[in-house]
């Protein structure tokens, strides 16, 4: 059994205490039985798979024209010198 501390308000707090006491067993027990029965209000959700370690998604083509890294750059000059982009 693991013991445990829980932070419950005032008014349930008092609750809790006056079953225990009305019903001759300790707070702990009260507190046990609560949840056992609302555990199965609560069933386990189910996962959609194992969890493993994150990994970057497989590139795909976005159906732009395939451009060299050159052509890229030769690009991006020109529409920083037409004023097309922002400069730091």
């Amino acid at each position: 059994m693991i013991k445990t501390q829980v932070q419950v308000p005032d008014h349930l707090y008092d609750e809790a205490k006056r079953i225990a006491h009305d019903y001759e067993m300790s707070l702990a027990e009260v507190f046990r039985r609560a949840l056992e029965r609302l555990a199965p209000f609560y069933p386990p959700r189910q996962a959609a798979s194992a969890p493993t370690e994150w990994q970057l998604p497989t590139p795909r083509r976005l159906g732009a024209k395939a451009l060299t890294s050159v052509q890229l750059r030769d690009i991006a000059r020109e529409e920083e010198g037409a004023g097309l982009v922002p400069e730091d």
